[in-house]
């Protein structure tokens, strides 16, 4: 019964709870995972089933037995590795290429780019929140600029990158947006100049 007397049927309900306890933990692990390389997955395997242990530990240190009893299933989170924010980027920059469409733009971002985005859209202990934040500023904002400013145009392709600092320093690289080479990347639209080839014969 809710607070105005209605009466709901949980039979056929799911309650998922969420709870930050053993964040540290998990923190720790996140910055750990992060450094292992791609083919080290016994590692990252021994890692999660390390916390999984830990966290489990905190659990019944925090929560009464009675209450544990009443949970079906507790669900211990992966800590995000680069992998996992390799394949967020590619998501959120999929979001500005539908958008992008509309003006007859394609983006295109270079291996350099997409690891320059990473390291500034991860931080252990919020995962993947700045990144979010970081391709609003770095590329949706400088790229307003660019087509207000007339650096692209119709058909244009538009290439992230990474620009590094001084002896090649990551801490000091910027992303920056140039023309892309159509012959690399392919030419996916037709200026409005252009017409589609008729078939003869």
């Amino acid at each position: 019964t809710d607070a105005r007397g209605r009466k709901v049927d949980f039979r056929n309900a799911l309650i998922i709870m969420t709870s930050n306890i053993g964040a540290e933990l998990i923190q720790n692990n996140a910055s750990i995972g992060f450094d292992l390389a791609s083919d080290e997955e016994q590692s990252r395997k021994r890692d999660y089933d390390d916390m999984r242990r830990k966290l489990l530990k905190s659990l019944k240190h925090t929560f009464r037995p009675e209450f544990i009893n009443r949970v079906d299933s507790v669900v211990v989170f992966h800590a995000l590795s680069k992998d996992h924010i390799r394949e967020i980027v590619e998501l959120e920059l999929n979001k500005v290429r539908e958008r992008l469409v509309e003006r007859n733009l394609q983006l295109e971002i270079t291996p350099e780019g997409i690891e320059m985005l990473v390291k500034m859209g991860y931080n252990p202990e919020m995962g993947a929140r700045p990144l979010r934040r970081v391709i609003q500023e770095k590329i949706e904002n400088q790229l307003s600029d660019a087509v207000l400013s007339g650096q692209f145009s119709s058909g244009d392709i538009v290439l992230v990158e990474a620009a590094l600092g001084e002896d090649e320093d990551e801490d000091e690289g910027e992303i920056i947006l140039t023309k892309g080479d159509p012959k690399i990347y392919g030419k996916p639209f037709l200026t409005e100049e252009e017409d589609e080839p008729v078939p003869v014969g």
